[in-house]
């Protein structure tokens, strides 16, 4: 099990992961010994701060200021972390809209909370487009998701 597929199962709750497009990155094979390759880029499962500190260093943007700017603007995440559907694509069909950053965090089940976090563990991701929409979704842990 690759460490992408461990954060998307639950397993590693205290890390953070990261998706780099290559386009965005100006020597993603540099990250590859830290980072899983896929198409189009990289993603990197770190611990939480360590991510963090990464995921600025990488892309000049707070994780959290990218989470705040992107959780009013729901769209689908691609559920192995590695793309989106940008919602922006529909007024501006000829900008590119590749997902160029991409940040997740899981959070525990909490059955206080209620709704959608006490069926589970939930996954909350959020997207930085090229064509600068930000947009998130999140879902709750399911073992054969991303896999």
């Amino acid at each position: 099990m690759t460490d992408r597929e461990a954060f998307l199962a639950g397993d590693r709750p205290d890390d953070v992961a990261v998706f780099l497009h290559e386009a965005a990155v100006s020597n993603p094979e540099a990250l590859e010994s830290y980072a899983e390759p896929v198409e189009h880029g990289v993603v990197l499962v770190l611990p939480g701060a360590e991510g963090r500190s990464a995921f600025q260093s990488a892309t000049s943007i707070d994780p959290m200021a990218l989470a705040q700017d992107a959780m009013d603007t729901p769209s689908e995440i691609d559920d192995d972390l590695t793309g989106g559907t940008c919602p922006a694509a529909t007024d501006e069909p000829d900008a590119d809209h590749t997902v160029r950053f991409l940040f997740a965090f899981a959070e525990a089940q909490n059955d206080e909370v209620g709704g959608l976090y006490a069926e589970g563990d939930v996954i909350h991701a959020y997207a930085a487009c090229a064509c600068g929409e930000r947009y998130s979704e999140k879902w709750v842990v399911d073992d054969g998701v991303g896999q």
